[in-house]
């Protein structure tokens, strides 16, 4: 059967070695093994990693620009150029905002006159995505993957072609080919859209928005928020849900909203947009409540869709599901055996740490001789808003919905030190959850299984907010099992 048409297979273990071992034998030459088209985080580790497991690699990628397009791109992709390094170096300025304030309490004589400039903060920030660019193309030259600038996209089971900046096509065979092309920011179709900008133009703003409605409840849209308050900006928040952060934590949700709102961002929650207008003022913002707000910059944080509408995919058969995400196995393979994909391409958990990770296990199981699933459980993750959340494991509703017995509930809600001098009030708050059972932590849900029991026997260090983990002895609350959660709130 032709692979173009072959229909799904999802491959067992034992039927993957001896699907791979089967492609060993053809005899067909391939300009390379491996052709990948995405030098993101997750094209980069996949091209780097077979190569070094022997393999002749290639790799295709757009042109620079911190903004993105479907014609320019970057090697070092979302991440490093336009995503999670620069918005980074963002909230590390915009950290400074609170820093300087809180200084006052701790004897430092700071002038009223404290001047913040934005155009300089983003030099920085361009400069050194233009050296983290330049490294990542010099990892792929150390590990001898032949790069190419330029769209590539998929013309059958074994060919890619690559339109290079001239215009000129140019078609590369290989054994194995992956999708590494991540994801792109979209926007919502509200009158005035065209208006907003998304994350990508947020990060390399000429001037800086004193006035910024940002709509979203996401990480995304949260961090923005800290990040333009912090630098002196007025901000409005709004989101469709009682609590910013959907499928977060609820107790956690609310403390981010309390110390968003505590630094001075307007939180507007189940309220989205209709229409934006172009005055001679700013953008006009109009409410779904019918109330109307003046911006110089309007950010649609609203999710993120998998780029791979120009791979030319529907035509050489590779299944998409109704997002266009591609479909994959356990092991990242498409339903055409030579085609793979890592990344927000597969929409599986669209977090760096995670592209890497698949991208490693292909390596592993294509070029290695070590078929390997990446594994998602317990995927941590953090949200840098001011003052920042970090999680891991299951949120208490998510808990209480798996639990097969009661579920224990352990808090440690404080004033930080830090605060007490400074005079902020912003509180902290640390969770355990941990099933009666097994006395293992369902919140913390570390790798080696840790339990409740072992964080109590640690030694914590002191001074430091860490501690909290190893001393909260006291059960906050016990989640009967089929109960519905309660909080202290």
């Amino acid at each position: 059967m032709d692979s173009t048409i072959m229909g799904r297979k999802m491959l067992a273990d034992g039927e993957l070695d001896k699907a791979v071992a089967a492609e060993e034998a053809t005899e067909a030459h391939y300009d390379f093994d491996l052709f990948v088209i995405g030098a993101g985080s997750g094209g980069v580790r996949a091209a780097r990693f077979s190569a070094n497991n022997g393999a002749k690699v290639g790799i295709c990628e757009l042109p620079f620009h911190p903004i993105s397009s479907e014609e320019i791109g970057g090697v070092g992709g979302t991440c490093v150029i336009r995503g999670c390094v620069p918005k980074k170096i963002l909230v590390y300025g915009a950290t400074y905002g609170g820093e300087l304030e809180d200084a006052r309490n701790y004897g430092w004589e700071i002038n009223e006159n404290v001047d913040f400039t934005w155009k300089k903060l983003l030099q920085k920030k361009t400069d050194e995505i233009l050296r983290l660019n330049n490294i990542y193309k010099r990892l792929l030259a150390n590990a001898a993957v032949k790069l190419y600038e330029g769209e590539g996209r998929i013309v059958g089971p074994n060919e890619v072609e690559v339109r290079q900046i001239d215009g000129t096509k140019i078609s590369y065979t290989a054994k194995h080919i992956l999708i590494a092309t991540g994801s792109r920011a979209q926007k919502p179709n509200i009158p005035g859209h065209e208006l907003a900008i998304t994350s990508d133009e947020a990060l390399s703003l000429e001037e800086f928005p004193k006035r910024a409605v940002v709509l979203g409840g996401g990480y995304i849209a949260v961090e923005f928020a800290s990040i333009w308050r912090g630098m002196g900006g007025t901000v409005d928040l709004f989101f469709r849900k009682e609590l910013p952060l959907r499928g977060f934590d609820d107790e956690m949700r609310a403390l981010v909203a309390r110390n968003l709102e505590g630094r001075g961002v307007n939180l507007h929650p189940q309220t989205s947009l209709t229409q934006l207008t172009k005055t001679d003022e700013g953008i006009k913002v109009i409410s779904s409540h019918g109330e109307e707000f003046m911006a110089d910059v309007v950010l649609f944080a609203t999710g993120r869709n998998p780029n791979t509408k120009r791979l030319n995919l529907e035509a050489v058969g590779v299944e998409l599901d109704q997002a266009g995400a591609v479909k994959v196995d356990e092991y990242s393979r498409t339903n055409i055996p030579s085609i793979w994909a890592v990344g927000d391409a597969t929409n599986r958990i669209n977090l760096t740490p995670v592209a890497l990770m698949e991208a490693t296990c292909f390596a592993n199981t294509v070029f290695g001789g070590k078929p390997t699933k990446a594994d998602y459980s317990n995927v941590a993750c953090a949200v840098f808003c001011i003052p920042p959340l970090a999680v891991v494991g299951l949120s208490e509703e998510e808990a209480v919905e798996k639990a097969t017995g009661d579920i224990l509930v352990f808090t440690s809600g404080f004033n930080p030190m830090k605060n007490t001098i400074s005079g902020r009030q912003e509180k902290s708050l640390m969770k355990l959850i941990v099933d009666e059972q097994t006395d293992k932590g369902i919140a913390i849900a570390l790798k080696c299984g840790a339990t409740k029991a072992q964080f109590d026997s640690t030694v914590g260090i002191h001074p430091s907010s860490a501690e909290e983990f190893v001393t909260m002895r006291t059960v906050t609350r016990r989640i009967a099992y089929k109960a519905k959660p309660k909080t202290s709130l």
